[in-house]
């Protein structure tokens, strides 16, 4: 080959990189990033190791609802990240009887969870948890084996990623937006 030619093959070569690097990198940390799902929290929606790409971008236009599927940096250990699914929004009183959930919303109506999504019941004892403004109350599908706010508290609002947008693995579940529901 020519040196000529060889310098612009390199020369495209950077050019290719370069661009492709000014057009992935912004969308890496501002709009979309992969998550492997750990543990056995989320079951039977998310099983171990399923490969997920969450929205980041969207949560800065409009605010989390209920039913969302989240993954967010764990309050206790920010360096962390756990998946949930937000069961109370801010000013809410969550009631937990007889492993039913129920919420009370601002408006002072409540209604009681369609949770058909949870396989593995237990939600502990009955309580009631009142969540500060800016807080969710969140928790696993696996209610037995899930460490969500009934154990650690409220999550901040600061402490959300995004909302779980694309299931990618196993191919066999590809799916948008899985495992969320109707906002109830």
């Amino acid at each position: 080959m020519p040196p000529e030619k060889s310098e612009n093959f390199f020369t495209e070569l950077l050019k290719f990189v370069l661009v492709a690097a000014v057009i992935v990198v912004p969308l890496r940390l501002f709009v979309a990033q992969p998550f492997i799902v750990s543990g056995q929290s989320m079951d039977p929606t998310f099983a171990n190791g399923q490969y997920l790409i969450v929205d980041e971008l969207s949560y800065h236009f409009e605010a989390p609802a209920r039913g969302e599927v989240i993954i967010f940096r764990y309050p206790k250990d920010p360096s962390q990240f756990f998946i949930k699914r937000i069961v109370g929004l801010p000013g809410e009183t969550v009631m937990i009887r007889s492993g039913q959930v129920e919420v009370q919303k601002v408006d002072g109506t409540t209604v009681t969870l369609d949770e058909s999504y949870v396989k593995n019941l237990g939600n502990g004892g009955d309580a009631t948890y009142t969540v500060p403004a800016g807080d969710y109350f969140v928790m696993g599908d696996n209610r037995p084996e899930s460490s969500d706010s009934r154990t650690w508290g409220f999550l901040p609002r600061g402490n959300i990623v995004g909302r779980a947008f694309l299931r990618l693995l196993p191919v066999q579940s590809v799916g948008i937006f899985p495992g969320s529901t109707q906002a109830q």
